[in-house]
This record gives structure tokens, sequence and C-alpha cells, in this order.
């Protein structure tokens, strides 16, 4: 440890950017389960409730897009690793104010899968309002952030 705090994994000596080597680590079961939502007008809750958004089945397509975001992590957040993506799984559900978005990822691998969760749940509401956008401009996604994960060294965390 240095008198500036912790040692930050993520950086070399110099203080460059680096992938971790996790080559020495445990091959474990881990988990993560992330949320978010979409805040959205009247219309466009009514929208969806009724099936009649423009472009189609918006929770379908927000699901798979969902799933998709998880799988594509390591190419969009530059210091993950690919990992095998044993299961991703999204639930959507439309209150009076928008859709909760919440997405439950699991590895059996040498780190974990909490940028998984939180990529899915940003790029399933990224594709809610990319599909609702004509109904509801001001659409905005807010609070994504991590519920719980287990596995690894660390164990067990679930926000208080």
């Amino acid at each position: 440890m240095s008198d500036a705090g912790p040692e930050l994994p993520h950086l070399d000596a110099a203080g460059h950017a680096r992938m971790v080597d996790v080559s020495g680590k445990e091959v474990t079961a881990r988990s993560a389960r992330a949320s978010g939502f979409v805040r959205l007008s009247a219309a466009a809750v009514a929208a969806l409730r009724s099936g009649t958004a423009p472009k189609g089945d918006a929770l379908a397509v927000a699901r798979i897009a969902a799933i998709q975001g998880a799988k594509r992590t390591p190419e969009l957040i530059p210091l993950c690793h690919p990992i095998g993506l044993h299961s991703v799984s999204v639930e959507l559900e439309v209150t009076d104010d928008g859709v909760r978005i919440s997405a439950e990822t699991r590895t059996a691998d040498r780190t974990g899968v909490e940028m998984e969760a939180l990529t899915a749940v940003a790029v399933g509401a990224l594709a809610l309002i990319d599909m609702i956008k004509a109904v509801d401009k001001a659409a905005v996604i807010t609070v994504v952030r991590l519920e719980e994960k287990s596995g690894g060294r660390s164990g067990p965390w679930r926000r208080p």
C-alpha cells in the first residue's frame, strides 16, 4: 500500500492502465444482480401496457438487447476480462412511471460478473428508449446499480 491509499490492481507501477492477471485465481461459481429504471411518460407506459409501441414489442427487444449487452461486456468495457458467461436472466416490470429492469448473470470463472449485469441493465434500458422514443423523447435512464454479488475471494455482497 502506498501513502496515497490502497494499490489499484488495474494500474501498473508507472500508473498505466493494464488488464489484471487472473490466471492464478481459482475458478468459482459467481453471480451478480443489477437493476435500473427507465422513467417514462404516461403515454409511453400506456403504449407498453397495451402493446402499441410504434416499433413493436419494446419489452422483448429490451430483454434480448440486455442479454446481448451482457455477452458483449468485454468489448465495451476496456479492462473487463472475457469470461464464460453461463446465464443471463432479465426481468422488466412496467410501473406507473416507467420500467424497472433487473439482470442476473452467472458464471464459473476466475473473475466476477458484476460488469456484465450492469451492462445488461444499461443496454436493455437504451434499447427500451430506442423502441419508445417516438412516444416519449424525454425518457430518462436512472439508478443503474449493482444490487448483489456472490463468489470469488471477496465473497457475497448485498446493497444495504
